[in-house]
């Protein structure tokens, strides 16, 4: 199999996974006070990272600062991340998670986490230890090519 025609088989697993991920996502499970996908993601990166500007966003993601102002605006209109001032001395604010974000990112962690468990509860060790080493390694082959790694 040359790498075009495991482009074509990954991109396919890949489109069902999504699928799969959005019909167990916890929103879906739990209902209208679970996060929404982006603030989900936003929250986990902010988590990891610690507090951060939109420039800061803007570099992580490789996407529009309108789109992050949008996002960061509804996530301090629901509390779920406050702003700050810079902790290594710098001009610009940074939002940083609050409690009820915390709180709210591991609810929706943990339901995610029990499912994906749930998922994978009759695999073996060897087998759960190399999809988790190979999944890691193709997150970082992106991270690599696109310049943006994710904090681990």
């Amino acid at each position: 199999m040359d790498a075009q025609q495991a482009g074509e088989q990954i991109e396919r697993e890949l489109l069902i996974l999504t699928r799969h991920q959005e019909m167990t996502s916890p929103r879906r499970l739990r209902g209208s006070e679970s996060l929404e996908r982006s603030a989900y993601v936003l929250l986990s990166r902010i988590e990891a990272q610690g507090p951060m500007s939109v420039a800061d966003l803007v570099d992580a993601f490789g996407l529009a600062a309108s789109t992050f102002n949008r996002q960061t605006a509804a996530l301090l209109r629901d509390g779920l991340v406050e702003r700050t001032l810079d902790p290594e001395g710098g001009v610009a604010r940074k939002f940083r998670v609050t409690q009820k974000g915390t709180d709210a990112l591991r609810a929706d962690r943990d339901k995610v986490v029990d499912g994906l468990a749930e998922v994978v509860t009759d695999w073996t060790p060897e087998r759960l230890g190399r999809f988790i080493d190979d999944l890691q390694q193709f997150n970082k082959d992106i991270e690599r090519l696109t310049g943006r790694p994710w904090p681990r």
